[in-house]
């Protein structure tokens, strides 16, 4: 059975919908990571890792190699990098952010915007604000 294109993209988009994955995905633009790296630069147990590199992994987006004892993660192709990139310009054009405040989207170790809708949104380092 074919699925429609359209109902393949919504699939697509709602496996990205993990702020974990795309961080993930963000570190691995530089290239291949071993998943201690993985770990120290998310900063989450490595229960929590392991299932969201399990979804990336079986979405086909990202690959696993192992190396002796260590496990190495890189992006299955370029077009993911073009994606990340896509997303945070169409962020930091929309709802009046600033580009200082737009640079800083998901990129920092530890940092992240945090959307007050006010023009006076903040980068926050370390714990998740909800």
């Amino acid at each position: 059975m074919t699925v429609p294109l359209y109902q393949a993209k919504a699939e697509f988009f709602r496996m990205l919908g993990h702020p974990m994955r795309i961080r993930v995905l963000e570190l691995l633009q530089d290239g291949p990571l071993p998943v201690r790296q993985l770990l120290a630069a998310t900063q989450v147990e490595a229960s929590a890792l392991s299932q969201q590199l399990a979804v990336l992994r079986r979405s086909g987006i990202v690959t696993a190699t192992r190396e002796g004892t260590t496990v190495v993660y890189e992006l299955a192709g370029g077009d993911v990098g073009q994606l990340l990139a896509a997303a945070r310009r169409i962020l930091s054009d929309g709802a009046g952010r600033t580009v200082a405040a737009a640079q800083g989207l998901g990129r920092g170790p530890g940092e992240r915007l945090v959307s007050t809708g006010m023009p006076t949104d903040r980068v926050v380092r370390g714990r998740t604000a909800r």
